[in-house]
């Protein structure tokens, strides 16, 4: 067997080994399964353009408590021209992250470009931060079967949401993911919901 024939075995064996035992990566699903069990819909009441929707001191008022409860913590980093939001496990180091492109040369009315810039990074992060983690954070009129949605103002990021990607997994860490939810300790819809899954894992999830 050649050298790199048996490094390559070596490999599928260790991370074989590393499925059995469940580590390090299943820590991280669980402990955000269980904050999001726990966290309830935030929704503060601020006036946004035709919706509203919690600004971030309320939502790290709420969250800060749950994440320290279940060893969990985030970081939200500007690289270059995108927003890098980063959930980490503060025991075991494993991680989960997304990323938003921020758009440039945007114009508002009565800012100048500073203040749009700023603007811009503080919507994101609090968008960012909502997908990652899968929470709640604009109002929902379940009473009137009506989502409001946010709509931006004129001059501004029409595209925002759309922009804010959902974590992706690499087939290792979606193999964990599929033993922690066969294991009743995640579900499919909370898999679905916080992560954005290739061809192949979500035909591999629908037979799981």
């Amino acid at each position: 067997m050649s050298t790199s024939s048996k490094r390559a075995l070596e490999y599928a064996q260790e991370e074989e080994t590393i499925l059995k035992k469940g580590l390090p990566k299943e820590n991280i699903y669980k402990s955000l399964a269980a904050f999001q069990q726990e966290c309830q819909v935030i929704h503060k009441g601020t006036k946004g353009y035709g919706y509203s929707y919690a600004d971030l001191p309320t939502i790290f008022s709420v969250i800060n408590p749950l994440l320290k409860k279940h060893n969990l913590g985030f970081t939200q980093l500007i690289d270059g021209t995108e927003l890098r939001t980063i959930l980490f496990h503060t025991k075991t180091g494993d991680t989960i992250e997304s990323c938003a492109a921020i758009p440039q040369d945007v114009q508002l009315k009565g800012m100048n470009t500073f203040q749009v810039y700023g603007s811009a990074i503080t919507y994101f992060r609090r968008y960012a931060l909502s997908s990652l983690l899968g929470i709640i954070t604009d109002k929902d009129t379940d009473a009137s079967g009506e989502q409001v949605k946010p709509t931006l103002n004129e001059g501004g990021f029409s595209k925002a949401i759309d922009a804010i990607k959902k974590g992706s997994l690499t087939d290792l860490q979606f193999a964990r993911a599929i033993e922690t939810i066969k294991e009743g300790k995640y579900s499919k819809e909370q898999l679905l919901k916080t992560f954005e899954l290739s061809s192949k894992q979500s035909k591999a999830l629908e037979l799981c």
